[in-house]
């Protein structure tokens, strides 16, 4: 990400350089603190959309604008802050994930905390959103959240599709939702691991590791790497990129349990969890 802003700011230099423009005199002419300038050239800043376009107004050269202006929105892409994609609600940002879910033909999914969004149920989906509401202070659209969350997992039941997904024992056992939700979600794995398109495996406690299972991440297609941090979502594109996650991944998956092996660590996850569980199921 740091060298696409870098990249970006070292081609409006050169537009100003092209243009006989000093840094002051491009500030000046867009009333502009000098100091922003200086900013953009060296990626410490990622210009908007109206800061190309008055660069290129300015410099004389429009022709570039939207070659700039999709550089921009792909260092967007790459780096796409909660904050900015939650700001009209949690619904909108399903959506555009279904979306890139009808594109996509092969799923690999690793995660070391939580259940992936595809295999939720629509009250551990509600703990999530929730969590996110409050993290994020961003409107409250839970209800309309959960089903289209729940209307993407249809995605599973094509059988053009592919999924794998890892999970860790402790992502089975972290008490993010009531344990009577937990036991409701534990079930539900152990039904979609019975699709014919979908590959669960659990990586059990006692599992000896060859890569750290640090954090985790969705590859899709061999074309993008997704990895959700408590800021942002980063998308990844490069080819030594995409190499590096899915040796990760196959490394990962290598010690995982599969099929019934699988299912005997969720039903001990059940049986540890289940007299927690208060009579009323909550």
């Amino acid at each position: 990400m740091h060298e696409a802003r870098d990249a970006l700011g070292k081609r409006l230099r050169d537009l100003r350089r092209q243009a006989g423009m000093s840094g002051r005199q491009l500030a000046e002419s867009l009333a502009w603190p000098p100091s922003k300038v200086s900013k953009l050239e060296n990626g410490r800043q990622a210009p908007t959309d109206g800061d190309i376009s008055g660069w290129t107004r300015v410099t004389g050269k429009e022709d570039e604008t939207d070659a700039l202006l999709a550089s921009l929105h792909t260092l967007e892409v790459q780096h796409a802050e909660w904050q900015r994609q939650l700001k009209t609600g949690l619904k909108p940002h399903q959506q555009e994930i279904a979306n890139l879910d009808a594109q996509t033909r092969l799923f690999r999914g690793f995660e070391s905390t939580f259940v992936p969004g595809l295999l939720q149920t629509a009250a551990y989906a509600r703990a999530r959103f929730a969590q996110s509401i409050t993290v994020f202070n961003v409107r409250n659209d839970i209800n309309e959240a959960v089903a289209a969350r729940m209307q993407r997992q249809e995605v599973l039941y094509r059988p053009e599709k592919r999924f794998h997904f890892v999970l860790t024992e402790a992502a089975l056992r972290y008490r993010l939702c009531p344990p009577g939700c937990m036991l409701g979600q534990l079930d539900r794995l152990v039904t979609l691991s019975a699709l014919p398109n979908v590959k669960l495996g659990i990586i059990g406690f006692e599992t000896a590791y060859v890569v750290a299972p640090a954090h985790g991440f969705w590859l899709l297609d061999n074309d993008r790497v997704m990895v959700e941090t408590f800021s942002a979502e980063l998308n990844l594109a490069q080819p030594q990129e995409l190499a590096l996650y899915s040796g990760i991944f196959d490394s990962l998956a290598a010690v995982a349990s599969y099929g019934r092996s699988a299912r005997a660590i969720i039903n001990r996850v059940v049986s540890d969890l289940a007299p927690d569980v208060p009579e009323d199921g909550e």
